[in-house]
């Protein structure tokens, strides 16, 4: 077993490590099909030999080869780290700087297999989320962090450390890039290419930029979504005896089971792989697991007679449970359901995102390599199948979302019935999360934010609950207007029931649309004002090409200086994506930014003025 201090000494090549391969009993990463030409595979090789010494390449290069034509992609799995791969507290590690010991620590958490989906493979979450891509990349950036000053920067190519370049104490220590790819080459085919190759990345939103903390991480995002569905599409507050019924449950989607146990719900989520499913069931995150589905619709049914709290996990095809719904309703008149969405990784569906209903989970993994053709044929027909059934039964008082994971896109390109009548392309009959639920929230400055107690110890996370709780309780008291003060609620009971959980806060992230300027401004901005670390990806939850996100780490040890630059760092992040709100035409986000403006002399803020004379733009159009 290795220590932290062996972990930061570089690659470790005197003597080379055994070559253990793919472990058992860990979940791994399906086969990839690049389809690489000769020469493709050559530059891939190279590529990845490129990380070691003449005197080892003539040893490595049949080996990382076989991982080429054997997995669709250079993992170097026997440089795969001894050590136990958990969040060490941050004392531990051997490092010059505090912020370096800080960003070790969380790339070892995204690594570890209690929270990595597939860790072998560096893949946090959503199927093809990366840390890195391969286990070289991470001995350097170790070894390179170890050793930085405060006067260094650490840049990250896609997975690559460019290595350590000469900064200032107020820039950051780190900087990241992941998936950056000219418009032309930003496709999924291309990608698949590219990350064979080893010359690009899809980082997701926080798998590449080290700030995953587990599916804990969107189980805030996950409570208030569903809290304020049921606001907005039940108009009740409390959603005992309300159904919510999903899918997923492997990285991200597996927060789920969980936030229905704290809404007071009854949750049902289906998950076709099963070692997915006893994961989360071992953990504590799901309640009860059967793989029956008549067992499941009668433990349903007996739920919500009861409005008992309840976490149930069906082992099979969601379809199969969107169809066994549909068909109670039509033969007894009982709707089952009152709230749905979907949490499979459909930004990533012919390559182990989305599993087709036809085909057993082994069937699907091999079929998918063996045949992709036709693995994709019977993904899209049952894209169309789950499709069918949803629309069914939102003809009834069920209302269903789409959780910004690319499943109404990918239901669109299916044939799937998702338009929405006299709407826009890229508009479908049922709404975006992001969107139509938490856009309000956004808008009155509630935004994507995470904090990590690096030491470990719980008396320290206990602290930072109560000073959140007191900060939201005297904001209540000083006065609020009642959307506001409800989010304020919202928040002090999740931070409550976390702790109940034993959970770790986050909040959800948010991605925008057609324009990137936010992601990349947020980027820029957030690294001249003392951010620890930035990352700007291709990519999110809705899949390569499709979004840009941007991103910052800070680190908070209590210093002044930490105070300051949380002051200007929140400061410009919340305010930025308040103004972009403000310009989209959310009436709440101009009354905030207002009230922002008259608190801090220091903001100037360009508003939009109001065009309400419909026949006049209909005249400058069409004279």
């Amino acid at each position: 077993m290795s220590s932290l201090q062996a972990l930061c000494s570089g690659l470790p090549l005197q003597p080379l490590p055994e070559n253990q391969g793919r472990w058992a009993g860990v979940p791994h990463a399906p086969v990839r099909t690049p389809g690489l030409s000769p020469a493709e595979e050559q530059l891939a090789l190279r590529n990845a030999l490129r990380y070691f010494p003449p005197d080892v390449q003539k040893l490595l290069a049949p080996e990382f080869a076989q991982e080429l034509r054997l997995y669709g992609h250079i993992y170097m799995y026997r440089f795969c780290p001894r050590i136990k791969m958990r969040a060490y507290p941050i004392e531990q590690y051997p490092c010059r700087t505090k912020a370096a010991a800080a960003i070790m620590h969380m790339i070892m958490n995204n690594l570890d297999p209690a929270v990595a989906q597939f860790p072998q493979e560096l893949v946090t979450y959503g199927g093809n989320g990366q840390v890195f891509g391969n286990w070289a990349q991470f001995w350097l950036v170790m070894s390179y962090l170890s050793q930085m000053t405060e006067e260094q920067t650490l840049v990250m190519y896609s997975g690559h450390p460019l290595g350590l370049f000469p900064s200032s104490p107020g820039a950051p220590r780190l900087v990241i890039t992941n998936g950056m790819v000219i418009p032309n080459y930003s496709s999924r085919t291309e990608y698949e290419k590219l990350f064979a190759i080893g010359v690009t990345m899809y980082g997701q939103m926080t798998a590449g930029s080290y700030c995953y903390i587990g599916p804990q991480g969107i189980v805030h995002g996950t409570v208030l979504t569903v809290l304020n569905a049921g606001r907005r599409y039940l108009g009740v507050e409390d959603l005992a005896g309300k159904v919510f019924v999903t899918s997923g449950l492997g990285g991200m989607s597996g927060a789920q089971a969980k936030a229905a146990a704290i809404v007071g719900c009854i949750g049902v989520i289906a998950e076709v792989d099963k070692a997915a499913l006893m994961k989360r069931h071992q953990q504590g995150w799901l309640m009860e697991v059967t793989d029956s589905l008549d067992k499941c619709i009668e433990r349903l049914r007996e739920a919500r007679r009861k409005k008992e709290v309840l976490s149930l996990g069906y082992h099979g095809n969601v379809v199969d449970l969107w169809e066994r719904l549909v068909h109670e309703l039509d033969t007894t008149g009982e709707l089952l359901v009152d709230l749905g969405s979907d949490q499979t990784s459909c930004h990533n569906p012919f390559n182990g995102g989305y599993y087709p209903v036809q085909l057993s989970f082994s069937e699907a993994q091999n079929l998918m390599v063996s045949d992709p053709a036709t693995f994709k044929g019977l993904v899209q027909e049952s894209l169309r199948r789950q499709v069918s059934a949803i629309n069914r039964l939102a003809k009834e008082n069920f209302f269903f979302w789409d959780y910004g994971n690319a499943f109404l896109l990918e239901a669109q390109r299916a044939g799937a019935d998702v338009e929405k009548k006299g709407a826009k392309r890229t508009e479908f009959r049922y709404p975006s999360y992001v969107q139509h639920i938490m856009g309000d929230i956004f808008s009155q400055g509630f935004g994507p934010f995470r904090w990590v107690c690096t030491s470990g110890d719980p008396q320290d996370l206990a602290v930072t609950d109560q000073l959140a709780t007191s900060v939201l309780k005297e904001a209540i008291a000083g006065g609020v207007n009642p959307a506001v003060k409800l989010q304020y609620v919202d928040n002090i009971r999740w931070i409550q029931e976390a702790a109940k959980h034993q959970l770790v806060r986050s909040w959800p992230v948010e991605g925008t649309f057609v324009s990137t300027d936010m992601a990349v401004q947020n980027f820029v901005g957030d690294a001249f004002r003392g951010a620890t670390w930035v990352a700007l990806h291709n990519g999110g939850g809705v899949g390569w090409g499709e979004v840009i996100n941007g991103g910052f780490g800070l680190m908070l040890d209590g210093t002044q200086e930490a105070e300051q630059k949380a002051k200007m760092m929140l400061s410009w992040d919340v305010s930025n994506g308040v103004a972009r709100r403000c310009w989209s035409g959310n009436p709440k986000a101009y009354e905030i930014i207002c009230q922002t403006m008259r608190e801090n002399k220091g903001l100037v803020v360009t508003l939009p003025h109001e065009v309400a004379d419909e026949h006049m733009l209909q005249q400058a159009l069409w004279p």
